[in-house]
Formats: C-alpha cells, sequence, structure tokens
C-alpha cells in the first residue's frame, strides 16, 4: 500500500497561461478556423502541447463610454521557464493583435502546482 502523501520535494510549480482567442476581427469578420489551428500548432511547438476550450464565450469590457462584445475560445498552455513564456506571451499578443485586428489580446498567467 502506497503511503497517502509524498515528499513536498516533489512538487513540480509550473506556470499556466491562458490565451482569450477572439473569433472575430474588429469589423465584425470571422477569424478563419485555419488562423486558430495554426495558434495551436504554434503553442504546441513551443510548449508541447495545448488544450483547446472549444466553447465560445462572452468577452464584453468598456473603454471610453462604450461597450465591446466579442467571442473568444481559450487556449491553455503550461510552462516550465517563466522567463521564456513571458517572452514568447508578449510576442505572440503583439502579433495576434496585429493579424486578427485587434485593439488588444488578453493573455493570463498564474502560477500552478502539478500533482504528483
Amino acid at each position: 500500500i502506497l503511503p497517502l502523501w509524498r515528499d513536498c520535494r516533489q512538487i513540480m510549480s509550473m506556470q499556466e497561461y491562458d490565451l482569450y482567442l477572439p473569433l472575430h476581427h474588429n469589423d465584425g469578420r470571422p477569424v478563419e478556423s485555419t488562423q486558430i489551428t495554426q495558434i495551436k500548432k504554434l503553442l504546441v511547438d513551443a510548449f508541447g502541447g495545448v488544450t483547446h476550450f472549444p466553447q465560445e464565450n462572452d468577452g464584453l469590457w468598456k473603454l471610453g463610454g462604450v461597450t465591446f462584445r466579442d467571442k473568444v475560445v481559450v487556449l491553455r498552455v503550461l510552462a516550465g521557464d517563466e522567463c521564456d513564456a513571458r517572452k514568447f506571451f508578449a510576442q505572440l499578443r503583439v502579433e495576434l493583435m496585429r493579424t486578427l485586428e485587434q485593439a488588444d489580446v488578453l493573455i493570463v498567467e498564474r502560477d500552478v502546482t502539478l500533482v504528483s
């Protein structure tokens, strides 16, 4: 019978990143499914995997008294190297703002501990 506890030295900390990927350009045109596939491939190549939460979510935010609305999906990755991951996502954010014609793209970072 294995003990129900583990040595705390075995705990592995990582960073978790959620990319809130807009499904429409600012002018209302849908983002092509091929673009989403390319972004997922880029994340797999960079981090070894991606979790795609395909359900559409409503994103609402106010800017200067105007409420904006968008549909987003969430792409999640885990990263062991926080510094490299932050650099990667900072560059990706700028690139996505340009290619998806967005005023901003939300990427969230969290500390996580893997259960072993």
